[in-house]
């Protein structure tokens, strides 16, 4: 693979840093860090005693990131955003001055066909953000029950003709094990047809099964819940969405944390990409921006 394969663009930077870096030379949290372009760009805009601590399940990922920024003032850890009150409490720190949360793929997990992530190219069926997960999504759809393989359509993909893919599946993975991305598409395309129209229609089956193994939805509500853990008073965070599932959360509990009186929404409704920024990155089109400011314990 050539090193431009990886390039990765980060999404509504100039926006997010404006609402973000409220102290020059503060402590923020990259919560994703994926391949650094976030983090990289805040830096290039916080003085010389600031900090960003980068978290990231792929370690791959964290590895590359870390050469890519190739700054002292980032320090990287090899675990989920979930985990960043713990982190904070040991490193001795009442808080972040801010923290961004992309919770989309990056460029490289998505090009990448060892990854198992994309419909565009055949690799392996796993789809893990970190190796060291028991669960993949081959796992998933080689040995869970009809009923939860339904579940999983319906819930996490909003999947309309779940029943019959869920079916489909469990008859060809009788034939053979369903190990391969192009194999799961196969066994879509034999309840749609082939893709029509711009979207695939295994896209919401391919989404399924990544939020199930990677338990996305449950850190998405673990971190909410954490909020207080993680920013200091006058600190925001900021937490990118691609898909309604997500949003509707994050909405749901910012709402709730503003009219508890201790928090106020920066952002009175989900930002989107600009016009020119969704033309030069496709895959900036569906993000969403919420941001919230803590502002009394």
């Amino acid at each position: 693979m050539t090193e431009q394969i990886w390039t990765h663009i980060p999404i509504m930077a100039p926006q997010i840093a404006d609402y973000l870096l409220t102290n020059f030379e503060g402590t923020y949290i990259d919560g994703t860090l994926g391949l650094g372009g976030h983090t990289k760009y805040f830096l290039s805009h916080l003085g010389a005693r600031a900090r960003v601590l980068g978290f990231d399940k792929d370690e791959e990922a964290l590895k590359m990131a870390q050469e890519r920024v190739n700054d002292p003032r980032l320090s990287v850890f090899h675990k989920s955003y979930t985990e960043s009150p713990a982190v904070l409490k040991e490193l001795g720190l009442e808080g972040a001055d801010g923290a961004l949360f992309d919770l989309g793929l990056s460029s490289y997990q998505l090009d990448n066909p060892a990854r198992g992530f994309s419909l565009l190219r055949d690799g392996p069926l796993d789809m893990r953000f970190d190796k060291q997960n028991p669960l993949s999504a081959a796992e998933i759809v080689n040995t869970w029950p009809m009923a939860e393989l339904e579940r999983v359509l319906t819930q996490y993909g909003e999947e309309r003709n779940a029943t019959k893919i869920a079916l489909a599946i469990m008859r060809a993975r009788k034939e053979a094990p369903i190990e391969t991305t192009e194999r799961l598409k196969a066994v879509v395309e034999t309840v749609y047809g082939p893709k029509r129209g711009k979207t695939h229609p295994a896209t919401q089956t391919f989404q399924a099964l990544r939020i199930a193994c990677n338990r996305e939805l449950e850190s998405v509500e673990q971190l909410l819940t954490s909020l207080a853990d993680i920013i200091k008073p006058g600190g925001r965070a900021a937490i990118l969405t691609f898909h309604s599932l997500e949003d509707r959360l994050v909405k749901t509990h910012f709402k709730a944390l503003a009219q508890s009186g201790g928090w106020k929404l920066v952002t009175k409704h989900a930002l989107a990409p600009e016009y020119e920024e969704v033309r030069q990155n496709r895959r900036s089109r569906s993000a969403k921006l919420r941001v919230i400011e803590r502002v009394k314990k």
